[in-house]
């Protein structure tokens, strides 16, 4: 007995596998795409409300501490303390800021696993594997 022989694979048939992998491959790219705007999403709006609450928080905290110290100080130095008050706050307004931007510089790039498959799949076709 011979073993059966693989028929010669036809044209239409071949172009039909190449158009089923590449869609294939592009839907993978979409939802990896898709998972990483979920993922983004989620973490923008986790870090608006955690903003939020700091920055509500720290007002209230900053108002009434510094109501309570002029209020102590108000028949004698009040305007000493509200100009020593307004020179702390200026202070941790610009430390605030310097901060706020290393955590900026630190964040990963958005859609940052969607680039690198493309740049992947690019290498793989330059090198014909």
């Amino acid at each position: 007995m011979k073993p059966s022989q693989p028929g010669p694979v036809s044209y239409l048939s071949s172009v039909r596998a190449l158009g089923d992998n590449l869609l294939a491959g592009v839907q993978e790219r979409v939802e990896l795409f898709s998972l990483d705007v979920r993922e983004e999403k989620c973490r923008l709006v986790q870090m608006f409300a955690w903003a939020s609450a700091v920055f509500y928080l720290a007002m209230m905290m900053i108002t009434f501490g510094s109501l309570t110290v002029v209020y102590m100080f108000w028949d004698t130095h009040r305007l000493a303390v509200l100009a020593g008050l307004t020179g702390l706050y200026a202070l941790m307004l610009v430390g605030t800021v310097i901060a706020f931007r290393r955590y900026l510089r630190q964040q990963p790039a958005p859609f940052q696993a969607t680039q690198q498959e493309l740049e992947d799949d690019r290498e793989c076709l330059r090198n014909g594997n």
